[in-house]
C-alpha cells in the first residue's frame, strides 16, 4: 500500500519536472492511488490498546499496523494526493469526488479543502465552493492559497448564497400554498387528480413513430400543466385555473381565475355575448365560421375519472388520484422541475422518477388486462346547467380535477362534433343549479 503511495508521489515529481508536459505521469499517478486506497481499504485497524508481541513488531517493518485513527488519516492522505493527480490533468469531478473522500476521512486534511474548493470554483459550484473555503478556514486560518482563492471569489459566492435563499424561500412559499390547497379541497371534498408528466420510459422509444415530443403533445393537450395553483382571495374565497376546450374547432380558452361562486353562464356570457338584434350578426371569434358560439346555443360537459376510488391499476393514459399531500407536493415539483425552473440537472431527476413511475403503470396495466393497447372505455361525462357554480362543479361527487386544472367540454349543441361526442362518451348525470341560484 505504501509502496503504491510512494510510486503515486514520484509520478507527480516527475509530472511537474517533465519539460514536455506528458500528462501520462498524472493518469499513472492516479493509477497508484486508487491501488494504495484499495489496499489500505483492506487493512482492519487494531484497537486502542492494542499491544503488538515482538514478533509483530518485527512484522511490522513491512507490513505496518494501524490503529482507526491513524487508517484513516491515511486514506485521507491518499484521496488527497488523488484529488492532486486529478487537478493536474483537469478532471474537476473526479477532484471534487476525491477531495470529498479526503475530508471524510479526516476533517482537518486543509489541503483536501483547498483542492475541494478549486474543484468546485472550476465546475462553477459557487455556494459549495464558499462552503469548502469556509471549513478550510476553520482548520487553518491563516492557510494563503484559501484566503486568496476567497478573495477571487467573493462575489460569486455572495450572488450565489443570495439565489439560493431566494430559491429556498420560493420553495417554502410554494410548499405553503400547496398545504393550503389541499386543506380547502379535503375540507370541501375537491378529489384532485394527475397525468402523467411523460410519454415515454426511455429516449429512443418513439424514434420509429412520429417523435416524443409530438406524443407529449398528443397525449396532453386536454390536460397542459399550466404551473398555476388554485389561489384563496384576502376575502377567503377561492379561484381556480379553468381550461375551455371547444373540440368542435379545435380551439381552447384559458381562465386564469375562475371563482368558486362564478355562475359558469355568467363567464360564458362575457365571452360568448347573445348578439341582441340580429342573429345573423356574426360573432368575436375569427374561427368561428357558422356563428355558432353563443352562450344559449352551448353545452358544457367535464368528463368523469377515476369511477372507483380505490382502483389500483389505471392505464397510463387515464388521470391518477392524488391520494394524500405528500404527492400532491411531488407531482407540482416535478412538473415545475420538467418545464425548467429548476434548472437542467432538476429537469433530469424528474423525468427519471416520472418515466420510472410511467413504467409501473404500464407493467401493472399489462399484468392486468394484457397489453397496452387494451384501452379503456372513453372516459363517461356529466352535462353541467349553465347556471351551476364552479363549486358546485368542483364538488360533484365523480368530479376529479387534474393537474390543478378544471377541464370543460363546450359544444355548440347542433354541430356535428357534438353528436359524435356524445356517441363516444355517455352522460351519466347533470350538475344542476342550487335553489336560490
Amino acid at each position: 500500500m505504501l509502496d503504491f503511495r510512494k510510486k503515486g508521489n514520484d509520478s507527480i515529481a516527475l509530472g511537474r519536472k517533465n519539460v514536455a508536459k506528458n500528462l501520462q505521469y498524472y493518469r499513472d499517478a492516479v493509477n497508484h492511488y486508487y491501488a494504495a486506497f484499495h489496499w489500505a481499504s483492506r487493512i482492519v485497524p487494531k484497537d486502542e490498546g492494542f499491544a503488538p508481541t515482538p514478533e509483530e513488531l518485527e512484522a511490522a517493518k513491512e507490513d505496518p499496523f494501524f490503529n482507526e485513527k491513524e487508517l484513516n488519516e491515511l486514506k485521507s492522505i491518499i484521496c488527497s494526493n488523488c484529488a492532486m493527480a486529478h487537478l493536474c490533468l483537469k478532471n474537476w469531478g473526479f477532484v471534487r469526488d476525491e477531495s470529498k473522500k479526503a475530508v471524510d476521512y479526516n476533517s482537518k486534511n486543509i489541503k483536501a479543502w483547498y483542492r475541494l474548493a478549486k474543484a468546485h470554483e472550476m465546475l462553477q459550484n459557487w455556494d459549495e465552493a464558499g462552503n469548502a473555503i469556509e471549513s478550510g478556514l476553520e482548520v487553518e486560518k491563516d492557510n494563503k492559497e484559501i484566503l486568496q482563492l476567497q478573495k477571487k471569489l467573493d462575489k460569486r459566492i455572495r450572488k450565489a448564497r443570495v439565489l439560493r435563499q431566494q430559491r429556498e424561500r420560493a420553495r417554502a412559499e410554494r410548499t405553503s400554498r400547496i398545504k393550503d390547497v389541499w386543506r380547502h379541497t379535503k375540507q370541501d371534498n375537491i378529489a384532485l387528480g394527475r397525468v402523467s408528466l411523460v410519454a415515454t420510459v426511455k429516449d429512443d422509444e418513439d424514434e420509429n413513430e412520429s417523435g416524443g415530443d409530438e406524443v407529449e403533445a398528443r397525449w396532453h393537450h386536454h390536460y397542459p400543466h399550466t404551473g398555476q395553483l388554485p389561489k384563496r382571495a384576502q376575502d377567503g374565497s377561492w379561484t381556480w385555473p379553468v381550461l375551455f376546450v371547444y373540440p368542435s374547432h379545435h380551439q381552447s380558452d384559458f381562465i386564469e381565475h375562475f371563482a368558486e361562486e362564478e355562475i359558469v353562464a355568467l363567464r360564458m356570457a362575457q365571452m360568448f355575448p347573445e348578439q341582441e338584434d340580429d342573429c345573423s350578426q356574426e360573432t368575436e371569434m375569427p374561427w368561428d365560421y357558422n356563428n355558432e358560439f353563443r352562450c344559449s346555443n352551448l353545452a358544457v360537459y367535464f368528463e368523469v375519472h377515476c369511477l372507483t376510488e380505490g382502483e389500483k391499476v389505471i392505464h397510463p393514459d387515464s388521470v391518477e388520484r392524488l391520494k394524500d399531500q405528500a404527492a400532491t407536493m411531488r407531482f407540482y415539483e416535478a412538473s415545475r422541475a420538467l418545464k425548467g425552473d429548476e434548472g437542467p440537472e432538476m429537469a433530469t431527476v424528474a423525468r427519471c422518477v416520472e418515466r420510472k413511475h410511467l413504467h409501473r403503470q404500464r407493467k401493472m396495466w399489462i399484468q392486468a388486462h394484457g397489453s397496452l393497447w387494451a384501452k379503456p372505455e372513453p372516459c363517461p361525462v356529466i352535462q353541467v346547467h349553465p347556471a351551476a357554480t364552479l363549486g358546485q362543479v368542483l364538488r360533484h361527487k365523480d368530479m376529479v380535477v387534474p393537474n390543478f386544472l378544471v377541464t370543460m367540454f363546450l359544444f355548440p349543441a347542433d354541430h356535428p362534433a357534438h353528436t359524435e361526442f356524445l356517441k363516444d362518451h355517455k352522460i351519466i348525470s347533470i350538475v344542476e343549479p342550487q335553489k336560490g341560484n
